[in-house]
């Protein structure tokens, strides 16, 4: 009999991959989903749909009973409107409420998806794991509280439990990165500053294999991990290896940092007392400022996770993806 796994999150990005990829597996898959959620795809894939609540500790109960493995990947991810409790009640309290039902259901294992950004700015790139926390906004911060809430709760409770941080996820179904494709493309993109910091992604089907490995290997159980892709290259050979995978001229303009940012200052202080969103922010020029290389060998070594798709043939993949849809 297949073992049966629930995926939260699964009607997003990852989860929705996961949840599919579980399924070619030969696992019973369900999925948690808010009522007003498009599950017609996971439908089609052969997968139960609970519809619950991660803030409604009753609802949480059916989607727990009788699995195996919980793969928590649902989250409030960071947006300009997103009142900042929510980051909280969530990434925290939502995590809180799964973690309980999962104990009260006699669920094996719970692996929980935190992110690399509990660790902020990265000092001396790459980052291991044991890089110290140091989160940069409500974000982050909900997801350190909610990623030191499941730790504490693996070792007070009688659950194999595993987290793993993962680097910037893309690939077929993103969206997030479509905006600098879209720069890029058009050939409006623009380099912010000197262009040497570090930049790390990992291709999504990549993700998912690690992710599974730590629902399956005993070697995962008590640990955290970074999972992410075989390389990181420089901001300006990111772009270089970008423009390559959509066909065009890699950009060659750069604009200097601190006028850039002063005038990101001047946005918030402006749009934020008025409730509006403002076109320029200083967290989107993090981007272009802050250090994203980490150190993946402990994944490899003790899960054997092993990336397959290189950032050239992933971004490749991704770009023909955009364009398929009609988005570039």
């Amino acid at each position: 009999m297949a073992k049966k796994v629930l995926v939260t999150g699964a009607t997003g990005f990852t989860g929705g991959h996961l949840a599919e990829e579980l399924v070619n597996r030969g696992y019973a898959v369900r999925a948690l989903a808010r009522s007003n959620k498009n599950i017609e795809k996971l439908e089609k894939l052969g997968v139960e749909i609970i519809s619950g609540d991660l803030l409604k500790k009753d609802t949480l109960i059916p989607a727990v009973e009788g699995v195996d493995t919980v793969y928590h990947i649902a989250a409030v991810y960071r947006e300009q409107n997103v009142p900042h409790q929510l980051f909280f009640d969530v990434n925290v309290g939502g995590t809180k409420n799964l973690l309980e039902a999962s104990r009260d259901a006699g669920v094996r294992r719970f692996v929980h998806c935190s992110t690399v950004g509990v660790q902020g700015e990265i000092k001396n790139p790459p980052a291991d794991e044991t890089a110290p926390y140091g989160p940069g906004d409500y974000y982050q911060q909900s997801k350190v509280e909610g990623e030191k809430l499941a730790l504490k709760f693996f070792k007070e409770n009688k659950i194999e439990g595993v987290v793993f941080r993962p680097v910037g996820i893309y690939g077929p179904g993103d969206t997030r990165f479509l905006k600098i494709f879209k720069f890029v493309n058009s050939g409006k993109f623009r380099m912010i500053g000197s262009g040497k910091i570090l930049y790390h992604l990992t291709f999504v089907k990549d993700l998912c294999d690690g992710i599974i490995l730590c629902g399956e290997k005993p070697e995962a159980v008590g640990q955290v991990f970074t999972l992410g892709g075989n390389e990181y290259v420089p901001l300006t050979e990111y772009v270089k290896i970008l423009a390559a995978a959509l066909g065009v001229s890699a950009p060659r303009k750069k604009m200097p940092l601190w006028p850039v940012w002063i005038a990101s200052v001047i946005c918030e202080a402006l749009c934020y007392p008025l409730r509006i969103n403002p076109p320029l922010y200083r967290r989107r020029l993090d981007f272009f400022i802050k250090d994203r290389a980490f150190n993946i060998s402990k994944a490899k070594r003790l899960l054997g996770y092993n990336p397959k798709v290189d950032l050239k043939t992933g971004l490749k993949i991704t770009a023909d993806w955009y364009r398929s849809q009609g988005l570039l």
